[in-house]
């Protein structure tokens, strides 16, 4: 479907069975961490999935070309972002299968029926109020600090849509990893999987996934990290892989 660009829009190759997205050429594009958390996150054939806060429908896009999902749902609260990631479905032809949908995170429970997902993605804001400078442009604010929903936010509305023994798959930073697992108790999330990313094999993880079952059982695995660089510009053969190259 030929799709027209607006102004300060660009069209962007996902190296994914010729998948494109629509991206702002002045605001707030995915990252590797939405690429990571689309590698980390399994989603079994036949199964409904549910990204909070989609942004530009990178995650629910590469994981209906990684998987074999059934239905893909992206909740976006900014109507021009939404309306964007939309636009990136129709562009490749994906309506049936990918639906964006305006709306908050904090209401994800009156929008969808409880216990309607098998799997819940999220690539939530990093940064609470007190935590670095907010960004100038509204759209990069809000993908990056937590002015619209908070963490607990995301882990409640997440869980109550999730049915029975669904799986939540998150990306967030580690010094927020206590609280984080403190929130998933809370709403009888356990952690199973968890895995860090490190910039290098010698630097501190800067990120952190992780996999969250709903009503599961105490049992959590810590699995080997993802190593991003060999050197400067030069990603390992484990990043290469998950983008597909």
């Amino acid at each position: 479907m030929a799709i027209s660009l607006l102004e300060n829009e660009r069209l962007d190759d996902l190296q994914r069975n010729g998948l494109k997205i629509i991206q702002k050429t002045d605001g707030f594009c995915f990252g590797m961490d939405a690429v990571l958390l689309s590698g980390f996150a399994r989603v079994n054939p036949g199964e409904r999935t549910l990204d909070l806060g989609t942004g530009t429908g990178i995650i629910p896009l590469l994981l209906s070309a990684k998987t074999k999902g059934e239905y893909f749902a992206g909740l976006e609260i900014q109507m021009k972002i939404a309306k964007m990631a939309a636009r990136s479905v129709a562009l490749n032809g994906l309506e049936e299968k990918i639906e964006i949908i305006q709306g908050d995170i904090k209401e994800a429970g009156k929008r969808f029926k409880a216990a309607s997902f098998d799997v819940v993605t999220t690539n939530p804001p990093y940064m609470n109020d007190a935590h670095g400078l907010k960004n100038p442009m509204e759209e990069k604010a809000v993908a990056r600090h937590e002015i619209l929903c908070t963490l607990e936010d995301v882990i409640r509305e997440g869980a109550g849509v999730l049915k029975p023994g669904g799986r939540m798959y998150m990306v967030h930073r580690p010094h927020r990893l206590a609280e984080l697992m403190g929130l998933l108790s809370k709403y009888r999330m356990e952690p199973k999987r968890l895995k860090f990313v490190h910039p290098y094999v010698d630097k501190a993880a800067n990120m952190v996934l992780i996999e969250a079952v709903r009503g599961g059982g105490a049992w959590l695995k810590l699995e080997a990290p993802i190593i991003v660089y060999k050197e400067p510009g030069v990603y390992t053969d484990e990043i290469y892989e998950i983008y597909g190259y």
